[in-house]
Order: structure tokens, then C-alpha cells, then sequence
């Protein structure tokens, strides 16, 4: 086995409600130890030659280096936006016992093909 370190995944999402039933399949696949639903925000981007503004809700995942990657992928297969933003960092530095409970709670994540339904 690899080192692994903790690791964020960041995203919006149009809603709390969307933001829970991505969360729990994240969850039951093994990709993600916990999900931070950290409320409304308002984002104001670019888009198409102007700049807009929306409501969403941000979502913060927490999970490990070793499983960032098809965690990342799924997210974006489940995301309902056509372009989604999410970002990925691997953590340089945690708690010990933090990133045993993500190793632990990502320990045998399915890596199969991408399913969005």
C-alpha cells in the first residue's frame, strides 16, 4: 500500500437536497469518508461572455489520496451542472487519527465504470 494523505474535493451544487443524495452515493461507494454540506452561497462567474450570479449550496468532501481521482470522476458523472466546478487537493498535513478513519472508511471504494442513474 501507498502513503496516502487526506484529501478535499470541493463542489456547489444547485441545492441542499442534491448536495444529500450525491453526498450518500459517494458514501455507500467507499469514495468519501463524510461530506460537509456547508450551506448557501452566492457565486458570481463567468459564463458564456458574461458574468453571472447564483444561489447554490457548497459542498465539502473529505477523502484520501488514493481514491481522489475516480472520487473526482464520479462526482462529476452524478453532477446535475453541464460544466461543473470541482477542485481536488491532496492535504499536505492532517491528524493521525483523522487519516486513519479515511483510510478506513474508504478501504475497498468501487472503482468500477462510471454509473449515472
Amino acid at each position: 500500500m501507498r502513503n496516502p494523505r487526506a484529501a478535499l474535493i470541493y463542489t456547489p451544487l444547485p441545492d441542499a437536497e442534491t448536495a444529500r443524495a450525491i453526498s450518500r452515493v459517494l458514501l455507500e461507494e467507499k469514495l468519501i469518508a463524510c461530506a460537509n454540506i456547508l450551506g448557501e452561497v452566492e457565486a458570481v462567474f463567468a459564463w458564456e461572455g458574461r458574468v453571472d450570479t447564483s444561489k447554490e449550496v457548497a459542498v465539502l468532501f473529505k477523502t484520501t489520496s488514493d481514491v481522489i481521482d475516480p472520487a473526482v470522476a464520479r462526482l462529476g458523472a452524478l453532477h446535475p451542472y453541464s460544466t461543473p466546478a470541482i477542485v481536488g487537493n491532496v492535504c499536505h498535513i492532517s491528524h493521525p487519527d483523522t487519516l486513519e478513519w479515511l483510510i478506513e472508511q474508504t478501504r475497498g471504494a468501487t472503482h468500477g465504470p462510471v454509473n449515472t442513474e
